[in-house]
């Protein structure tokens, strides 16, 4: 690659709307157009906008068609095609996508932009309305990117796991066990990382939540934090009723020279790899494992020329705690070091599609003010289902390079097959259990059989459900018959 076609990113804004007024806050559209117009500013000229060659969207909450070309028209880039991420599709593939298109020389500018405005929608729906949007239901993006394959498994629909809180909280309880820790310990840690996380928010102008948040507060369920799913309260989770955008301009080195953006404005894209290897949650060996995210980041830190240990900023993707701590674990990220430069999904803000398009913003704010450092930050899409790794750098590096690392993480990946319709003894691999207001009420559970399989169980027990939440349930041995779920001792 030429120095020339070399990919960077020149401008960032974000926008995050706090009006009263439902009536008065801004649609979707209105919010992406406003955060790239802040990153054209910041790039120095509204001209960029207008230079565009594609813009690309992740699908949000929201029902436009192509909403890019909605984009497109607000910010006068009337020559831009449009490109739409949908769900399932991680937030990484817009970055690895926009500058392979700039290095290739098919585009010399590429817009990459996100929002939501369903704090506004929910306002509209509280005073008995809905919230007016401008879609046009005939319009069809340039290209569409879609997923391959279902992030859940049809039993997992028909067990209660179809939340994702609840299968995150599955994976947080089957890692406490292979750490051994007690309960009551690992709920401390759990809430004094969000706790810390929290601290971080209240210094990014851009988070939703700027308050401190004490340990007991997330921890601990109460009137206003009430509990979830074992062990998760509702503090623990992430914030989506957002009304928040952001937007990002990418462009060569050599435009950009000629453009007059000085170099210490550019934050160089060093490294996009990702595993689109999809394994519902019922079929993993370890529950608590995430050996994609082990072969991304070793593989993305090659492509760099860059060593994890020495990476100034973390932004590990924070939909809830067990992601950022199977992350820590599998990237070998030290306890201590803070994880994240926005302040994470519970208080930064976590729009449906868009966080790490707004943790992005905020990583090359960091970088900028700290000349020479680089950065990590990482995308989930499902359940931990798939991974996503981009290293960035104030300073030049090797080629970006962006890869895909499916087929080893699904080599290293042990799989294991369902035992439908089971009988008989299981041991606890990992479980959950659910509340009815304050009271535990049901327990499911993912158990080991002595054949190698995995099988599904769901209790409404509410006195087993008061054991799950009070002692340790994973490795503990049950009897499973079709009337029922109990303890073997």
């Amino acid at each position: 690659m030429s120095e020339a076609r070399t990919p960077v990113l020149v401008g960032v804004g974000a926008v995050t709307q706090r009006e009263a007024d439902p009536a008065r806050a801004q649609e979707p559209v209105a919010l992406m157009a406003r955060a790239l117009e802040r990153a054209a500013d910041d790039a120095g000229s509204r001209r960029w906008l207008e230079r565009a060659d594609a813009i690309a969207v992740p699908r949000g909450f929201w029902s436009y068609a192509d909403p890019a070309r909605r984009v497109a028209e607000l910010v006068n880039a009337k020559r831009a095609q449009t490109w739409l991420a949908e769900i399932g599709v991680l937030q990484t593939t817009l970055f690895a996508r926009a500058c392979a298109a700039i290095a290739e020389g098919r585009a010399e500018v590429v817009l990459v932009a996100g929002g939501e405005a369903k704090h506004r929608a929910s306002q509209f729906e509280r005073a008995g309305g809905e919230a007016p949007i401008s879609d046009r239901p005939g319009e069809v993006p340039d290209e569409v990117w879609r997923p391959f394959g279902d992030i859940l498994a049809p039993i997992e629909l028909a067990s209660h796991l179809g939340m994702p809180v609840r299968q995150y909280a599955v994976i947080e309880n089957a890692l406490r066990h292979a750490e051994g820790r007690s309960l009551e310990v690992h709920r401390n840690e759990v809430a004094s990382l969000w706790s810390e996380m929290s601290r971080v928010a209240a210094e990014n102008p851009d988070a939703w939540t700027r308050d401190f948040v004490a340990v007991g507060q997330i921890r601990d369920a109460s009137a206003a934090n009430r509990m979830l799913a074992f062990p998760y309260t509702k503090l623990h989770n992430s914030q989506w009723n957002v009304d928040q955008a952001a937007g990002l301009i990418f462009t060569s080195a050599g435009l950009a020279r000629r453009e007059g953006v000085p170099e210490s404005r550019w934050i160089h894209p060093r490294a996009v790899v990702e595993s689109n290897y999809m394994l519902p949650l019922v079929h993993r060996a370890e529950l608590h494992r995430c050996a994609a995210f082990r072969i991304a980041g070793r593989h993305a830190a090659e492509l760099a020329s860059l060593r994890l240990a020495q990476l100034a900023h973390l932004e590990l993707y924070s939909c809830f705690p067990v992601a950022v701590r199977v992350q820590q674990r599998e990237l070998g990220v030290p306890r201590q070091r803070p994880v994240t430069v926005t302040g994470g999904m519970a208080f930064a803000g976590g729009p449906l599609n868009n966080f790490v398009l707004q943790a992005a913003v905020r990583l090359a704010q960091r970088l900028r003010a700290e000349p020479g450092g680089a950065g990590m930050l990482n995308a989930v899409s499902g359940m931990l289902t798939k991974q996503g790794v981009s290293l960035w750098s104030s300073s030049a590096g090797p080629a970006f390079a962006s890869a895909d690392v499916s087929a080893e993480a699904q080599r290293e990946t042990r799989r294991v097959e369902l035992a439908e319709n089971f009988s008989g003894t299981a041991r606890v691999a990992s479980y959950t259990v659910l509340f009815d207001g304050d009271r535990p009420t049901q327990t499911v559970m993912l158990c080991d059989t002595g054949d190698g399989k995995r099988a599904v169980a769901v209790s409404g027990d509410p006195a087993l459900a008061q054991v799950g939440v009070a002692r340790e349930l994973c490795g503990v041995e049950l009897e499973i018959a079709g009337d029922g779920v109990k303890l073997s001792h």
